[in-house]
């Protein structure tokens, strides 16, 4: 088949299709529609530029108004005819068009920074004052309107004048005729007419333009109106000068802004289609792949069939790399097992990209450039042609034989079936062989087991299989490079019933060497499902042990604030101590040299008595004062030291631990999970500690306890009552500085596990939250690390 009827193979037309729903003009999507793979590297990497870059706008969340822009070439052909003059519908389309181009053109100019290369897109600006002139003259709903010209406006009056005489002189001879059966003033032939009976004993003189269906009536324009209805075409007529006067000026003032209007209007097409395609991209997770060049790697990193995508189906990404080196991949393996898929998916993953277009792969993924794509998928049967299945599949290797190249890519589904099995394969064989050594870029599947070994002799093939459950033998649409998958074809008929006997007589028949082999692809595929099992458990483990070094860094930054804050406030105590200390000393020795003076002035024993007794008192005022300005000390109703971590009791009788002494004489107070504020006068300090929480405490329902604990338990509980609970759990979690919080709550029916999940995601103080690890209770354990 030609190269257009390989695209069709691979449904790379549907998939054209899905591209351009994305895009906001009719023009833009039917661009879409024909795009096919180009062969210049220039320009490929060009049209991925334009849109990777709106791609990343777009998922930095800066959406791109793209105004869908109206199909104008037919009126800017006929702009380039001298007199011609543009129709109403064609000029209601042109104002359209510049609203369009203005918009996008603004939308370019803001995305100079982040998107230079669509910016560089822009066109010279359109003129402004040809817009709103064509704004002023045609209405939205595409009519002309009256401020296009003053004499259009006069022309419009005088023709409604016109009418209103003509119909007010029918209606008038109109009621003179009641009697014989009249009806209402209609129009026939362009003029207004009334109706008259046939039999009607009095008929107005005039003329006769139609009659009803059943002949019984007469439309006649009567002679004494005959003068008004000519008045009434007469200013119909100006006005059709006008309009045509209208849409004369209007054409001829777009005629000199063609060129501009053309250049905008290609732009508008272009940015749409670059906008379509990064939403498409967007949609479908995407990224620019790089080009590898012809004969270059081939590299898919989380590749998913495009199609399959657009229908909703989870699709499972699969990995494929070949490098420079290896040319063909065979791939072997079970029906339904999604072998075509991948098939298909490889080359739309190439077709896309050279047709500009961002295919649903991943990060570092990159593809080769490709000028020929042969493809031989389904049963190419004709009666017509005489050709059976097997001659159809051997006509079209016949004609990739004759064609591929080194830059071309072949895509083979079951290569050599459709005939006896031994030649089929020397077939398929001597093919691979041959497109592997002219470097030609070849993808295979067979069911032929003797294919398996082509790996092992010819450089350059490599082997592949989708994964299958031997167990439940369903596929699990895997894709796994450097090794060959089984039939299963045995087994299956085995799961299906089919007798012991028969069954153990085809399983003698299977030749030795192929048995052997399905013996060592079944112990490879074991070794390899038990490492992917202990891959899976190795990063499971990684990833608690990641939560946990996160856990200890949050608390041992912690723990390093709260010295810094501590070392802080002992520095401040300190300065404010030396500080009060040096006041008190001052005052001390004024009073002092007070009581010094006093006593030198003294003029008997009394008087110097006084002045020692003043001495002694000013020495123990300032000693008591000194004493009870230590830092994060008050005094109780009994004169007991208070300071923080004191146990205390409270006037309501509760008990709890002073968090902070304030310099109002309050202190903070933590009783369970609430933080009171009390005057330090209130407190009466208790003797001895409290018994300090277990570090595996677990908090129940009907168990409440006053200090924080590290696991809570909600199973068999309401959601109301889980909601209550988990916010007091966090909250003395938080207040005893908890690194992290185990929450219980069962794998069930999912409401616990959900109002958990709820609540954790709206709170701030929670820095993260996962299941726990599958030895620790899996999906029924949520941990909560708090900030």
């Amino acid at each position: 088949m030609t190269s257009t009827e390989a695209l069709g193979a691979l449904e790379f037309g549907a998939v054209l299709e899905v591209v351009a729903g994305y895009a906001a003009g009719p023009l833009a999507a039917d661009d879409l529609r024909h795009r096919t793979p180009d062969t210049d590297l220039g320009w490929i990497a060009r049209e991925l530029g334009y849109v990777g870059e709106v791609l990343a706008e777009l998922r930095r969340g800066n959406p791109i108004d793209c105004p869908p822009m109206p199909d104008v070439r037919g009126a800017l052909g006929r702009l380039r005819i001298e007199g011609s003059v543009l129709e109403l519908g064609e000029l209601g389309a042109l104002r359209d068009a510049l609203r369009a181009g203005r918009t996008i053109a603004t939308e370019l100019e803001r995305l100079g920074e982040s998107c230079p290369r669509v910016s560089g897109l822009r066109a010279p600006p359109v003129d402004r004052g040809i817009e709103r002139a064509l704004e002023q003259a045609i209405g939205d709903d595409g009519e002309l309107l009256d401020s296009a010209s003053p004499g259009l406006r006069a022309a419009r009056r005088e023709v409604h004048a016109a009418r209103e005489r003509l119909i007010r002189r029918l209606d008038g001879m109109l009621r003179d005729l009641e009697t014989a059966g009249a009806g209402s003033v209609t129009m026939r032939s362009g003029r207004y007419v009334i109706p008259v009976r046939r039999d009607a004993r009095v008929r107005p003189e005039g003329i006769i333009h139609d009659e009803s269906g059943s002949s019984g009536t007469l439309f006649i324009e009567p002679t004494a109106a005959i003068e008004l209805g000519n008045a009434m075409r007469e200013a119909i007529l100006a006005e059709e000068r006008e309009v045509l006067a209208v849409l004369r000026d209007l054409t001829e003032q777009l005629r000199p802004a063609r060129t501009a209007i053309v250049a905008l209007f290609e732009v508008a097409v272009e940015v749409d289609t670059i906008v379509a395609r990064a939403r498409w991209a967007n949609d479908c997770r995407g990224e620019v792949p790089a080009l590898s060049g012809a004969g270059g790697t081939l590299r898919l990193v989380g590749a998913r069939h495009p199609l399959l995508l657009a229908r909703g189906i989870a699709v499972v990404p699969f990995d494929l790399e070949l490098d420079a080196t290896e040319r063909t991949l065979l791939i072997t393996g079970p029906n339904t097992g999604g072998k075509t898929v991948l098939l298909k998916g490889a080359g739309l993953m190439i077709a896309l990209a050279q047709a500009g277009i961002v295919p649903p792969v991943g990060e570092g993924s990159a593809v080769p450039l490709v000028t020929d794509f042969f493809v031989d998928i389904g049963d190419h049967q004709s009666l017509q042609a005489d050709l059976s299945t097997f001659s159809a599949h051997v006509a079209e290797l016949r004609r990739i034989l004759d064609t591929a190249g080194a830059s071309s890519m072949v895509i083979l589904d079951e290569v050599g079936s459709g005939t006896d099995p031994a030649e089929g394969g020397a077939l398929a064989m001597a093919v691979l062989e041959t497109l592997t050594r002219r470097g030609t870029l070849t993808l295979a599947t067979t069911h032929l087991g003797a294919l398996k070994s082509l790996a092992t002799r010819v450089p350059g093939v490599v082997n592949g299989s989708l994964q299958f459950d031997a167990e439940t033998l369903s596929p699990t649409y895997r894709f796994t490079k450097g090794i060959p998958g089984r039939s299963y074809g045995l087994a299956i008929a085995r799961r299906l019933g089919v007798d012991r006997d028969v069954l153990a007589a085809a399983e003698a028949l299977v030749p030795e060497a192929e048995r052997e082999l399905d013996r060592l692809l079944a112990a490879v595929e074991a070794r390899e499902q038990l490492l992917d099992r202990q891959e899976a458990e190795l990063s499971e483990r990684l990833h608690d042990l990641e939560r946990r070094e996160m856990v200890v860094t949050l608390t041992a930054d912690t723990q390093a604030a709260r010295e810094a804050e501590l070392a802080r406030r002992e520095k401040e105590a300190e300065r404010e101590r030396a500080k009060q200390a040096k006041a008190y000393l001052l005052e001390a020795r004024k009073r002092v040299e007070e009581a010094l003076a006093l006593a030198k002035g003294a003029a008997d024993e009394a008087a110097a008595k006084e002045a020692r007794r003043l001495v002694e008192e000013g020495v123990r005022t300032e000693a008591r004062r000194l004493d009870e300005s230590d830092e994060d000390v008050v005094r109780g109703p009994d004169g007991q030291r208070l300071a923080v971590g004191s146990r205390v009791r409270l006037t309501t009788g509760a008990t709890g631990e002073v968090a902070e002494l304030r310099p109002d004489g309050k202190a903070v107070v933590v009783v369970g999970t609430m933080r009171l504020v009390v005057k330090s006068a209130t407190l009466v300090l208790l003797r001895g500690e409290a018994p300090k929480p277990k570090a595996n405490a677990t908090l129940r329902g009907d168990d409440p306890v006053r200090d924080a604990a590290t696991e809570l338990d909600l199973r068999g509980m309401r959601a109301d009552e889980a909601e209550s609970l988990v916010i007091g759990a966090i909250d003395a979690a938080v207040l005893a500085e908890r690194p992290e919080l185990r929450i219980i709550h069962g794998m069930g029916t999912g409401v616990l596990r959900d109002v958990v999940r709820r609540l954790l995601k709206s709170d701030r103080r929670i820095a993260s939250f996962d299941f726990a690890p599958r030895q620790q209770g899996g999906t029924g354990v949520t941990v909560a690390v708090l900030r």
